[in-house]
């Protein structure tokens, strides 16, 4: 094809303007590969950050996502790691309603996990007239001048509160606790409570167990947060409050074990006052119905 000198120089300048767009779309910011940043360095991109992991106490969590919380994230204790020991220990503190009176008792129980025997050394402070008053931290010096007494339990005699298999899930749990058929009752949510007090001051409860338990208080109709506080151990833990059935029971529950630290019911009807009040002073294993559990740690005052 001939053209004349104006039209070859058209050509040129089209066919030029082309290469340059052409080449700019290529360069241009959407292209792949790293930009340079200032400095003339390849920028890195920087991954969205990752939400930050809950825990039982933050301020803005309700009751029930508390105790979620702390039973998903439970780390195991010493006594966990001791559970082929053929002895559970638990240590407690009581106060009891008895009609008019309450009664004050130590109890240190050893319970082969394997026959069901065991022992019981029991200390009991004198009795209190009336009920119109709540324990005191002098009080428990009394138990250490009281004479100790011991019951022996032959093999089938110490049964445990719940069958050998304990169910991890939280309804099955549930169902064995209470039966099902009370869910409508007033009482229900304080019978859930009191049936989980029952598990922790007279079972050893590992970290899955707690771990079940916690659960089982977040589902109890009603539950509520209280704030931290002190109990009569001098130990600083969660307090949850349940008030039903004209009673009003408190939970005191160790912020990184979920462990139970105290327990107490108060009752609001008729004849009120206090109906029980528990500490949970130790807990963990022993070789024999005699030795107290060696593992640091096992001791929670």
């Amino acid at each position: 094809m001939n053209l004349t000198p104006m039209a070859r120089n058209l050509l040129t300048t089209l066919v030029g303007g082309a290469v340059v767009l052409l080449a700019a779309c290529q360069s241009g910011p959407d292209t792949a590969g790293p930009r340079p940043d200032a400095a003339g360095s390849a920028a890195t991109a920087t991954p969205p950050a990752s939400p930050p992991a809950r825990a039982a106490t933050d301020a803005e969590l309700t009751a029930p996502q508390r105790l979620t919380v702390l039973a998903d994230t439970l780390p195991s204790t010493p006594g966990d790691s001791t559970t082929t020991l053929p002895y559970a220990y638990l240590h407690t503190q009581t106060w009891n309603r008895a009609t008019n009176t309450i009664v004050r008792t130590d109890l240190q129980r050893w319970r082969h996990t394997g026959n069901h025997s065991g022992r019981d050394v029991i200390r009991t402070a004198p009795d209190l007239r009336g009920v119109h008053r709540q324990p005191t931290r002098p009080e428990r010096s009394l138990f250490d001048d009281a004479e100790p007494r011991t019951i022996r339990y032959r093999p089938g005699e110490l049964h445990p509160p719940l069958p050998e298999t304990f169910p991890a899930d939280p309804d099955t749990l549930i169902a064995h606790l209470v039966p099902p058929e009370l869910a409508a009752e007033p009482a229900y949510p304080r019978l859930l409570v009191d049936s989980v007090v029952r598990l922790a001051t007279d079972s050893y409860l590992d970290q899955q167990q707690r771990a079940a338990t916690l659960n089982v208080l977040a589902a109890v109709p009603g539950i509520t947060y209280r704030g931290t506080t002190t109990d009569l151990a001098g130990r600083t833990g969660m307090s949850f409050q349940v008030v039903a059935d004209r009673s009003t029971s408190t939970l005191i529950i160790d912020p990184v074990t979920g462990e139970l630290l105290s327990a107490a019911e108060q009752v609001d009807g008729p004849r009120p006052g206090l109906f029980k009040f528990v500490l949970v002073l130790a807990r963990g294993h022993s070789a024999t119905d005699h030795d107290l559990p060696s593992t640091p740690g096992s001791k929670v005052r």
